[in-house]
């Protein structure tokens, strides 16, 4: 890892941990700020700890972009957790006869970038 992207990757981090430090639920009520606030800080070392050992550049971008936008929905919804994406089963086919197995290569093909590693821990 470039110490570029060492500083990009390490301010994420400690935006997070910002974000969550300042979060209030749109709820406003105590209990869910809370929670909210504990997920944040979860969600984040549980990702960020399952990704240190990536050296791909590649891989490392994605994962910055997937954290970018994962920050900027949940400021922006004022949702800590990630949106679901909401595709009508068999909606991906562009033939008759397709097998299911197209579908799901299909579907993961369409998954948002936010989504990507939540399945994974999840």
């Amino acid at each position: 890892m470039t110490p570029a992207t060492r500083q990009k990757v390490l301010g994420l981090y400690r935006k997070i941990f910002q974000i969550a430090k300042k979060w209030q639920s749109a709820s406003g009520q105590t209990e869910e700020t809370i929670k909210e606030k504990e997920y944040i800080k979860n969600e984040a070392r549980t990702l960020f700890r399952k990704n240190k050992r990536v050296t791909d550049p590649k891989l490392i971008e994605q994962c910055i972009e997937e954290c970018e936008a994962r920050i900027e929905i949940g400021l922006h919804y004022n949702i800590p957790y990630p949106r679901p994406i909401h595709l009508p089963p068999m909606g991906l086919a562009h033939k008759q006869g397709r097998t299911l197995r197209h579908q799901e290569k299909l579907r993961k093909i369409s998954k948002p970038i936010y989504l990507k590693s939540h399945d994974e821990v999840s």
